[in-house]
């Protein structure tokens, strides 16, 4: 997933905790061989390369995957679109060339997305897609899946103190830390010359206890042109990077779900963020708008 996983667990057996620590690792990679967009052997690639021309029956696990994603999608009222392959593929030749796309370009890019074109038949396990050009990248809840799933792996095998992230951006606690407290991990501060800083130079520290957090912010892979900074983050109603917002962060017991969510928000901004009130009361997050104003949060819940 182009990115650095890292486990920290506690325990009475280092022999034990190793062990499961290792097998955790290793389900990230299985999970990378069924989701990966970029590599031609995975069901997801295949199913890219199918689906668009007859239905294409998949692995029991990427059905279910795609059951929640689309889910997420339709909660988020699209927000968060597992479609918009055409457009990060077209943002990231920009970033490289340093030249923004043309509008006829975008709107190419936009007939080739849209979470409504794509169908399942839980019967068959089966998914097709209704749409010419139609292309999933998981990509923002990739890290979250995988998390999830290697969490499980822990604590199956009995590990009961445990972090994992992957890539700093998603992370997720099991139990408590060694002394029995929350583990505590600090949102991230912007690069220099962002523009915006925290209030009093602080970033918000986060009690963590079998649960995630996850950020989505939009210096990660950005480039500066004509005075405007463009982030990674696309918007896909717009097919462009995301404008509103520097921040979102989310903290749920699903990376999977906190990752679409973090998405979600960063996309749609404070309607966003009521969104979210009263609908998730385990919830918890930050916004970061790019208008000056302070963060926006959503009352935290007490962690114990």
């Amino acid at each position: 997933m182009a990115t650095r996983f890292e486990v920290v667990a506690h325990g009475n057996s280092p022999e034990r905790l190793r062990a499961a620590a290792e097998e955790a690792l290793d389900e990230v990679d299985r999970i990378e061989d069924l989701l990966s967009a970029f590599r031609p052997h995975s069901a997801l690639a295949r199913l890219n390369a199918e689906a668009g021309r007859s239905w294409v029956r998949v692995d029991p696990r990427l059905f279910s995957f795609l059951q929640r994603i689309l889910a997420l999608a339709a909660e988020t009222d699209g927000a968060f679109d597992p479609t918009i392959g055409p457009l990060v593929q077209l943002w990231t030749e920009a970033r490289v060339r340093q030249a923004i796309p043309e509008p006829p370009e975008i709107a190419d890019a936009l007939k080739g997305t849209g979470w409504r074109h794509v169908e399942l038949d839980p019967a068959i396990q089966a998914v097709r897609f209704t749409r010419p050009g139609l292309r999933l990248d998981p990509g923002a809840v990739g890290k979250g899946h995988a998390l999830d799933c290697a969490i499980e792996i822990l604590r199956e095998a009995g590990v009961n103190h445990a972090l994992i992230h992957g890539g700093s951006s998603t992370v997720c606690a099991l139990g408590s830390d060694p002394a029995g407290r929350p583990w505590t991990v600090a949102l991230p501060d912007p690069p220099e010359g962002f523009g915006w800083r925290w209030p009093d130079g602080r970033a918000p520290i986060v009690p963590l206890k079998d649960t995630s957090l996850s950020v989505s912010a939009v210096w990660g892979r950005s480039f500066h042109h004509g005075g405007r900074i463009y982030g990674h983050v696309i918007d896909p109603r717009s097919g462009e990077p995301v404008q509103g917002a520097w921040l979102a962060a989310v903290q749920l017991p699903s990376a999977l779900a906190g990752d679409a969510l973090s998405t979600a928000l960063l996309v749609s901004g404070a309607r966003g963020l009521r969104r979210l009130e009263g609908r998730l009361p385990d919830v918890r997050a930050w916004l970061v708008e790019s208008n000056g104003l302070p963060p926006c949060t959503l009352a935290p819940a007490a962690v114990h």
